[in-house]
């Protein structure tokens, strides 16, 4: 059996409207949940109904039928129709919009002129059954919070509908979810919404849910700020704002005063195409964006005006743009490494979602420590030393339950105890060890083949975790590192054939891992550089 919906849009923009995307989203679940659903929508602005005449006609002389004739008689027959009735609308002067207050009031029809019986404050009983039907409020406001300003609206359906007969989504900062350079946040509380909807249908909204319903989309500070800037209106003057101010202002307040590291950052923005400039001054406490007497920069990006705002929008990766030298970047490169430490919001950061963070990172030693420890003791004693290196990768293994493993890791972990099986039934040390430096080195040089590099997998957890495999140019940089590396081991194999020959073979080891600390630092400096040179173009 099918169950019938109803969408009431009491906004006066429609399909335009920041409400409407919530509700729409809210019937995604519905449908998502159960697939017997019919749904109708009324948009209020496009109705011809007239205010209420308060004659009462409708109550002693057409009982149940109002006397005017409009549109009013079909909203009644569609709200008896339905099962579940949307109310969706913004909050106008901490109350709904005005044509839908309408509609309320011209439900007169829908009740009793008799007073009911055991009314705190005095109502009248509807004349239809309605005990079956379900309603949700939702709706958008203008403000950083939804608290206290939704009081009037509350008291109103509490009267209308019966205190404990609906359920309501009330979102603060609905302006934003008109602005595209905040898809990524205003998205996911979309998702949370739709989430919303799956779970309604079924029974009642998890206490989960409403809890990423009724987080602020962003910290009061910075939605005011963005609200400001968004009405294109110097606060002080009254001056009107040119569109790509607006936009740098807006940038500005999403500033993260966490990510201060003690120093003022001067960030230019040079927008090439309509030949404006602007800085944004990060400070410990605050943000100042300036429109003269700059002062030096620390990092300046030369960009066409429409390429960023595509990028801020998330039709064009960042970071693709900057491989297509589609913007080019000058003075310190940190700032574009670290972006989005330094212009994302962490406010709604839970620590389950840091714990979450933390057991999903990789880390290289688990990788690296069983073949650390076979060259090391191995060719010190190869018996003892092969079961020391059985032991280790025992040991590393504990660790992957804070650690997220790799395949990079089984294989490593599986290569090693097989070494060190071989050494300990006689095998000869001198081949084995050459042997396991070469299966190293292909190791790292075939992944170079793969879509993700070896190195990637374990210097993501410094560039927003797995988020960065779709960073071209952190995969490029990456690809070059993790090929170098793999020729280092090839080459260091070949070495230890002939070291293993000579007097030295005790303190081979030792010696195999001194070049790998220079490397090391060379990997440090390239991982900075390299991304900066393609940057500059």
């Amino acid at each position: 059996m099918s169950t019938n919906i109803l969408l009431i849009n009491g906004s006066p923009k429609g399909k335009k409207s920041n409400t409407y995307q919530l509700a729409t989203a809210f019937i995604e679940g519905l449908k998502q949940e159960q697939k017997e659903l019919t749904v109708e929508e009324i948009f209020v602005n496009q109705l011809e109904m007239n205010p209420c005449l308060g004659c009462f006609s409708c109550w002693n002389k057409t009982p149940g039928e109002c006397i005017i004739k409009d549109d009013m008689q079909e909203v009644i027959e569609k709200l008896l129709w339905a099962d579940i009735t949307i109310w969706s609308f913004p909050l106008y002067y901490f109350s709904v919009p005005s044509k839908l207050k309408n509609l309320i009031d011209r439900q007169l029809p829908m009740v009793l002129p008799f007073m009911e019986k055991n009314a705190k404050s005095g109502s009248h009983p509807t004349r239809y059954d309605m005990s079956s039907k379900r309603n949700i409020l939702i709706s958008t406001c203008g403000f950083y919070t939804t608290e206290d300003n939704y009081d009037a609206v509350i008291s109103m359906f509490n009267h209308l509908l019966g205190k404990d007969n609906y359920e309501k989504i009330f979102c603060s900062q609905g302006e934003l979810f008109r602005v595209p350079e905040l898809a990524s946040r205003t998205n996911e509380y979309l998702g949370y919404v739709k989430t919303a909807g799956q779970e309604y249908i079924s029974g009642k909204i998890t206490e989960t849910t409403r809890i990423k319903l009724n987080t602020l989309l962003f910290p009061k500070e910075t939605f005011e700020a963005m609200a400001d800037a968004s009405w294109g209106v110097e606060k002080e003057t009254g001056e009107k704002l040119d569109e790509s101010l607006i936009f740098t202002k807006q940038m500005a307040a999403l500033y993260n005063k966490k990510s201060y590291g003690g120093k003022d950052i001067v960030l230019e923005m040079n927008y090439t195409d309509i030949h404006k400039s602007y800085q944004i001054i990060l400070k410990k406490d605050t943000h100042e964006v300036l429109t003269e007497n700059f002062k030096p920069f620390t990092t300046k990006i030369e960009t066409p005006f429409t390429v960023w705002r595509d990028i801020a929008c998330g039709k064009i990766s960042g970071e693709e743009a900057m491989m297509k030298q589609m913007y080019k970047v000058k003075g310190d490169f940190n700032l574009m490494i670290h972006w989005n430490h330094y212009f994302g919001d962490t406010s709604n950061e839970t620590k389950a979602n840091k714990e979450l963070e933390e057991n999903s990172k990789t880390n290289m030693m688990i990788l690296l420590l069983p073949w650390i420890v076979f060259w090391v003791a191995a060719s010190i004693n190869g018996y003892i030393g092969s079961l020391i290196s059985i032991v280790s990768c025992a040991v590393a293994s504990l660790l992957f339950h804070k650690n997220k493993k790799t395949i990079y890791d089984t294989v490593s972990h599986t290569a090693i105890i097989i070494f060190s099986v071989m050494s300990v039934l006689g095998y000869d040390i001198t081949l084995l060890l050459p042997i396991s430096y070469l299966g190293f080195g292909l190791m790292w040089t075939v992944s170079c083949l793969n879509k993700i590099p070896l190195t990637a997998y374990y210097s993501a957890n410094d560039y927003n975790g797995e988020k960065a495999f779709n960073n071209p140019l952190f995969i490029k940089t990456n690809r070059i590192l993790t090929f170098m590396w793999g020729i280092l081991y090839v080459l260091t194999s070949i070495m230890t054939f002939f070291v293993m020959k000579t007097s030295f073979s005790a303190y081979l080891g030792i010696i195999n891992n001194i070049l790998p600390v220079f490397m090391g630092i060379f990997t440090a400096w390239f991982q900075k550089w390299y991304p900066a040179k393609v940057a500059r173009g």
